[in-house]
């Protein structure tokens, strides 16, 4: 075995561990818990832009990017564009032409000027409307045609009618190999008093409508060895990789 087989190897056995270790995992529950009350996500930002992720997302992202090398990236949930520009720079680093298309209901006057200011916006495409109106998704299609490679981030409107019907629009854009990630799964898993008056929680969220969408599509498995790997990460179950096409 090669040093670098060996080393595979070893970090596969380390996130078998993790996955084996409850205590671990409970810790881990516990302190994203204990977090999400001083809004931990808030704190980070990606060149200049706050992104409101996980440090440990953002990572298993670039991880996600460099490995299935996308040529799009479809983003659903804007904020003040973090997310958007972070993507953009791993699809520079790539090398090509790769773009990010964000679609949000409400694009920000404020935040769309710093995102068209900034050294990433010439990989980036904002498009405002509903992400499950069908007039933005064609905006989104003729945004991305003649990609080869598409992977798709969900991170809007919660609620589990929202999400599934995400998921019907814009589970078919993904290609084989790529992923289809659904962030903040976690706010499932989250007691009542966090949830505040937002109108999604325990069985009208993220998490429902991914294992609800699974039910009837087999071109995605959840790839759970990220989630075992960060052990902190708001998208539990939401790491989907697209197996067939």
């Amino acid at each position: 075995m090669s040093e670098p087989e060996r080393f595979k190897a070893e970090v596969e056995a380390n996130i078998r561990g993790l996955s084996a270790d409850r205590d671990v995992q409970a810790l881990s529950r516990i302190w994203a818990r204990e977090v999400t009350r001083h809004r931990y996500t808030y704190n980070f930002t990606w060149m200049g832009r706050p992104i409101i992720q996980t440090p440990q997302d953002m990572v298993a992202l670039q991880e996600v990017i460099w490995k299935t090398r996308p040529d799009a990236i479809v983003e659903t949930g804007i904020a003040h564009g973090g997310s958007l520009i972070m993507n953009a720079s791993f699809l520079h680093l790539l090398g090509g032409d790769g773009k990010v298309v964000g679609v949000d209901i409400d694009i920000r006057a404020h935040n769309r000027v710093e995102i068209e200011k900034h050294p990433m916006a010439g990989r980036i495409t904002l498009i405002e409307g509903s992400s499950i109106e069908q007039s933005t998704v064609d905006r989104v299609k003729a945004a991305i045609a003649g990609r080869s490679r598409v992977m798709v981030i969900l991170d809007s409107n919660h609620t589990l009618d929202h999400v599934q019907r995400e998921l019907a629009l814009y589970a078919p854009l993904v290609t084989r190999d790529c992923y289809l990630v659904v962030f903040d799964t976690l706010l499932e898993d989250m007691p009542a008093d966090l949830q505040g008056n937002r109108p999604w929680g325990p069985g009208n969220g993220p998490k429902t409508a991914v294992h609800r969408f699974l039910q009837g599509n087999d071109r995605f498995t959840i790839d759970h060895d990220i989630e075992h790997k960060l052990l902190i990460t708001v998208a539990p179950d939401g790491w989907l990789r697209c197996v067939r096409d």
